[in-house]
């Protein structure tokens, strides 16, 4: 069976923690923060985890992960 390609864009998105979950940095935080709250702006440093409805697809994106 041949090797499977990793999407490099998934890969560059995603990471998968030990308990085969995979987190990924929130959107939304580049520009525009002004009229976002300080707490809205403080939520979106944390990293969040992929909900199970997407699960399989960042699996099948990246196989080795």
């Amino acid at each position: 069976m041949p090797k499977l390609k990793t999407r490099r864009a998934a890969a560059k998105r995603f990471a998968a923690t030990g308990t085969g979950e995979f987190k990924y940095q929130n959107a939304n935080k580049r520009h525009l923060l002004g009229p976002r709250s300080p707490k809205r702006k403080r939520q979106l440093r944390r990293t969040d985890i992929v909900d199970k409805s997407n699960h399989d697809a960042v699996k099948k994106m990246l196989p080795y992960a």
